[in-house]
């Protein structure tokens, strides 16, 4: 079980730096090896799903985190315009790779492109003062095109690799892109930890942030920077036509039965969760792409949220604030 590791650790430079977390990997492919003989689950005996478990459930914690924040913001489509950049990026690593054999992470070059994307969004906005889903049209539109253009001009070595990226695939999750997530998933869990008032405070209210001395224009920059992270965190089971709904509908599932900020936060992981860890297993058995499988029950999820917010209502338990208006006082 620990040969993979040991391979991984000669390979090169970037897998030397990420040599911690190939130990995590290891340490925490013995844990599910334990739960695989007391359960007797027949997908714990690969080292690939104990990877694929992982990232999801760094997914479904990242995920809800920045989008509870964008969905409050009304940027739930950004998560979509950076899913067609970061597919550029993956393009561009494929590109490097098959035309100049850089040996380059399409993942890393995926990360470079969403958060240079993400500022652009920003940037349009500020320098144009045209709405935000005109730049995330623009961007988008550009990311795809070149994307686009990358594949057709070698076609014949992309082609064929860029459908995992394209739908997400379980299988593909290596060790080295599982380390990438998970520095990820640090990042954005600090960054949130470290600025979550200042965020909080720009995401209800700018105009009383900036007379605060917040630098809104900053903290706008840093949201779009983390949603890029989180987006090509995810698009590796995800894939990017499926990605940007997990920064959506768990946090519109909460928002149904939540009654403040961080209550809608911590609902939306918990609900991002079980959607993920669901769709896993379910598509490991019923041999179907796991992005869909999760976002089908993140769906389902959230229609039994609507429903349950509707009965609290109607019984007079709780007033359920909607989507876009919860109270943000005691968050």
């Amino acid at each position: 079980m620990h040969i993979e590791l040991f391979t991984l650790l000669q390979a090169g430079p970037l897998d030397t730096v990420l040599a911690p977390l190939y130990w995590f990997l290891s340490l925490w492919s013995d844990l599910l090896f334990v739960v695989r003989d007391v359960t007797g689950l027949e997908f714990l005996q690969y080292q690939f799903m104990h990877r694929a478990i992982l990232v999801g459930l760094c997914i479904g914690v990242m995920a809800p985190l920045i989008g509870t924040f964008l969905v409050h913001r009304q940027l739930a489509l950004i998560g979509d315009a950076l899913a067609h950049t970061a597919f550029a990026g993956v393009a561009v690593g494929l590109f490097l790779n098959g035309v100049f054999s850089l040996g380059v992470s399409p993942y890393l070059t995926a990360v470079v492109v969403a958060v240079i994307a993400a500022l652009l969004i920003e940037l349009i906005s500020e320098a144009t003062d045209a709405y935000n889903d005109v730049s995330m049209a623009i961007v988008l539109s550009t990311g795809f095109a070149l994307g686009t253009v990358l594949i057709s001009l070698n076609a014949g070595g992309l082609a064929v690799g860029i459908n995992q990226y394209l739908f997400g695939n379980l299988s593909t999750v290596s060790a080295e892109n599982a380390a990438i997530l998970l520095v990820l998933f640090g990042i954005i869990v600090a960054t949130i930890a470290l600025t979550r008032n200042q965020l909080l405070y720009v995401t209800f209210d700018e105009t009383a942030a900036a007379v605060s001395g917040i630098s809104v224009t900053w903290y706008n920059r840093v949201m779009v920077m983390l949603t890029a992270l989180v987006v090509v965190g995810a698009m590796q089971i995800m894939g990017v036509i499926l990605v940007a709904a997990m920064l959506v509908v768990p946090v519109a599932g909460a928002a149904q039965v939540s009654k403040s900020f961080t209550e809608s936060l911590l609902v939306s992981v918990v609900l991002a969760e079980l959607a993920v860890l669901l769709g896993i297993g379910v598509s490991y058995y019923g041999g179907a792409t796991a992005g869909g499988v999760i976002v089908l029950f993140a769906v389902g999820i959230y229609a039994v949220s609507v429903v349950i917010g509707k009965l609290q209502e109607r019984a007079g338990e709780d007033t359920v604030p909607e989507l876009g208006s919860i109270d943000s006082s005691d968050a």
